[in-house]
């Protein structure tokens, strides 16, 4: 194929605002006052939430389990912090709705004392086995934001003979900077965790593709892998959301995931340079995940900042240290602008998956009146799926949400990209995220009824058995009564 109709590496996407220099050159801050209080939600994680088992009353010790996993696709709940367990109940999760969920309560003693657990000597003379059930009992999640656990990544990279760990060190999303504090301050871990989670899948080599606009943890990461031939440290183009797999998949193996496939199915597996640091911490020193560096920028926060928060702690603790202005805050969110959350209040607690906490002034936040379509197809353009967007769009408005899953619905990131770009105005994003939760709502319904039915048909053939029983039992009755009668006439007879 010719050089000029050669299909580029690098599809759709958008040059985001980064909003990002506020942050990026200042070390992370590690001196957050301890909260009085930790509010550790138990589902943290894709999957089912953890099951607890402490009790109201009891005294636990910094990184001791407090909830433990339930089936394959789940993550356990430690202590981020030394206190007592004063409320196991339902509080607000840090989400949209703020619905309440099942939250640990942790009221913290001042000592901040780790439980005693001592360290592996040598990682590396575990069983690849034994390292991903390491990473599984310290709750580790994909800490991009996905928050998948991290342990069924690997088993799935063992089984599936991987041949290559890929690692996002991209930090696409605009104001976010933890990532690129974390790699600029900690390669060294980051390089470690890598090491461990390719002798946990039994794979070959890793590569780390970080944004070309991040030079001093580009720099930072290379010269800690430098020992490593078999770790790869890649620059590769700022442009969002370079930080999805596929997308990192095309730019630097130059494999494509097939429609409703995953990396796996082309020999990849993908995590955040975060989620290697949290193993590194976890299989070198028998700590479990119970913090993490969270991004606090916007432009109602006087001190922006990567702060190591403990898991479970407030935003408005958050927002206190850093002088968010409340006034002129008019809208916070917990992830990048892009593809995070806004959420209703700050009376919520953070968690695994919080990368970052914007206060976002009422200049950050575009709310221009939408106008009408222009067919510019400036949406389809950016789109890194090679969707249609506005296609999809007018068939959800249309409630022909099946139709819109026909023309690629499900392979939609809501990446924002296609709202971004379009001169109209047009919320194109929030129509995918509807026409998603729909569909969702409606899967969930119909199990809902599979079950309801499942039931049904056991109870109803339950009480086929039970009948089919009686009958029988009754028929035994009936003839051990007319055996008794007859005998009775014969012997009367004979008498």
């Amino acid at each position: 194929m010719s050089a000029l109709f050669k299909e580029p590496r690098i599809r759709g996407g958008v040059h985001a605002e980064a909003h990002k220099a506020s942050t990026s050159s200042q070390p992370i801050v590690i001196d957050l006052p301890l909260p009085k209080k930790l509010y550790i939600p138990l589902q943290q994680h894709v999957g089912k939430a953890a099951e607890p088992v402490v009790r109201v009353g009891d005294h636990v010790l910094k990184g001791q389990l407090l909830a433990h996993s339930q089936g394959m696709i789940s993550a356990p709940v430690h202590a981020s912090s030394s206190g007592v367990i004063i409320d196991i109940d339902d509080y607000p999760a840090p989400h949209p709705s703020a619905l309440p969920i099942r939250t640990v309560v942790l009221e913290t003693d001042g000592e901040d004392k780790w439980i005693s657990a001592p360290p592996v000597d040598d990682p590396f003379q575990l069983a690849p086995e034994e390292v991903s059930l390491r990473v599984g009992t310290a709750g580790i999640v994909g800490l991009g934001g996905a928050a998948f656990p991290s342990a069924v990544k690997l088993n799935l990279g063992r089984e599936n003979k991987i041949h290559t760990l890929l690692i996002n060190g991209g930090e696409c999303e605009p104001y976010l900077t933890c990532d690129d504090r974390l790699m600029q301050e900690r390669a060294a871990g980051i390089i470690d965790g890598i090491r461990l989670m390719l002798h946990g899948m039994e794979t070959g080599q890793a590569i780390v593709g970080i944004e070309d606009n991040k030079p001093e943890a580009y720099a930072a990461m290379r010269k800690a892998g430098l020992p490593y031939r078999f770790i790869k440290v890649e620059q590769v183009p700022t442009r969002y959301p370079m930080g999805w797999d596929r997308q990192l998949i095309r730019y630097l193996i130059g494999r494509e995931v097939p429609a409703g496939g995953r990396s796996a199915d082309v020999g990849v597996i993908m995590h955040n340079v975060g989620t290697a640091y949290a193993v590194h911490r976890a299989i070198r020193f028998n700590q479990p995940l119970v913090s993490r560096i969270v991004t606090v920028s916007g432009g109602a926060v006087a001190s922006p900042m990567n702060i190591e928060v403990p898991i479970g702690t407030l935003i408005s603790e958050l927002f206190a240290f850093c002088g968010v202005d409340q006034t002129a805050t008019k809208r916070i969110i917990m992830g990048g602008p892009m593809m995070g959350d806004a959420l209703p209040h700050s009376r919520l607690p953070i968690v695994k998956a919080s990368s970052g906490i914007l206060a976002l002034t009422q200049e950050e936040i575009r709310n221009k009146a939408q106008q009408p379509c222009i067919r510019c197809a400036q949406c389809v353009s950016a789109c890194p799926a090679g969707l249609l967007p506005l296609d999809m769009a007018n068939r959800i408005r249309n409630n022909q949400l099946d139709a819109a899953v026909d023309i690629g619905l499900k392979d939609c990131i809501s990446c924002g990209s296609c709202s971004y770009v379009c001169p109209s105005n047009i919320p194109l994003v929030q129509y995918f995220k509807y026409a998603s939760g729909e569909l969702a709502a409606r899967q969930q319904a119909q199990h809902k009824s599979e079950h309801t039915r499942r039931l049904m048909d056991e109870r109803n053939a339950r009480m086929d058995r039970i009948k089919k029983q009686q009958q029988e039992e009754e028929q035994a009755r009936l003839a051990a009564k007319a055996e008794r009668e007859r005998l009775q006439s014969e012997q009367g007879t004979l008498a």
